[in-house]
């Protein structure tokens, strides 16, 4: 199966799994996670109109952005894809001496676990003179492998970092324990979602804090059905089908 076959596979479950809970498809966005990927395998993923694109850290973000602009630059007419500019998002731990690159390559950062990483990024920003989208990252699973605020620090600290003035808050970012059966990533991605309207609730981030960045390979349907607004998938568009 091509990298076209299985986008359009995997926004046929999209659609159907946001049917289920009475949702919209297009509030949903897919973000490719190109890690794996060939550059032919990310051309074919433009060229079917996906726009938003994800690296886990920056080197490789900058790297592969690079490459992507150096084929639109030389691509034959018809060959460019038309959907419109890229998205770039910068979905893994960002360490303190790569948030000005991460500002410079990434359109949306889900992965700001502490007020130390905010106050770096809101000063860069500042000296940029141009606001940077982020995400708060919450550790919903409390696994101490993974990054991010615990769920009951995460009000607090989203108070905070709206308070930057340099930093648009956008919304909360976690990951469900890698798992065989995705129904048991349901009440990691059913504490997010409970989080975020909490926070709305009391009023703690402005009117652009509604997005959930959860959702993965394995899981991302029922992602969908809890509300993730932003998929971050890469394994399931650029493995071969079984049986190849």
């Amino acid at each position: 199966m091509s990298v076209r076959d299985n986008l359009q596979r995997i926004r046929d479950r999209i659609a159907a799994a946001a049917a289920r809970a009475q949702r919209n498809a297009a509030t949903v966005t897919l973000v490719a996670v190109t890690k794996t990927a060939t550059p032919a395998q990310v051309q074919a993923l433009l060229a079917a109109g996906q726009v938003d694109l994800g690296e886990s850290r920056v080197p490789q973000l900058e790297a592969r952005a690079a490459e992507i602009a150096a084929w639109l630059a030389t691509a034959a007419v018809g060959e460019v894809p038309p959907a419109g500019p890229i998205r770039w998002h910068m979905i893994g731990h960002l360490q303190r001496n790569k948030a000005r690159a991460a500002l410079a390559a990434a359109s949306l950062i889900h992965s700001v676990d502490s007020l130390r990483l905010a106050e770096e990024l809101n000063r860069l920003a500042g000296e940029r003179g141009m606001p940077a989208p982020i995400l708060l990252q919450v550790n919903t699973t409390g696994e101490a492998s993974k990054f991010g605020a615990t769920p009951e620090e995460a009000p607090a600290l989203a108070g905070a970092i709206q308070a930057l003035p340099h930093l648009q808050l956008r919304g909360l970012m976690t990951m469900a324990r890698p798992t065989e059966d995705p129904e048991e990533a349901r009440p990691a991605f059913a504490r997010l979602r409970t989080l975020l309207e909490q926070i709305r609730g009391q009023k703690i981030a402005g009117p652009v804090f509604t997005e959930l960045s959860m959702g993965m390979s394995g899981d991302f349907e029922v992602a969908v059905e809890e509300g993730s607004t932003l998929l971050r998938i890469g394994t399931a568009l650029f493995a071969p089908s079984p049986g190849r």
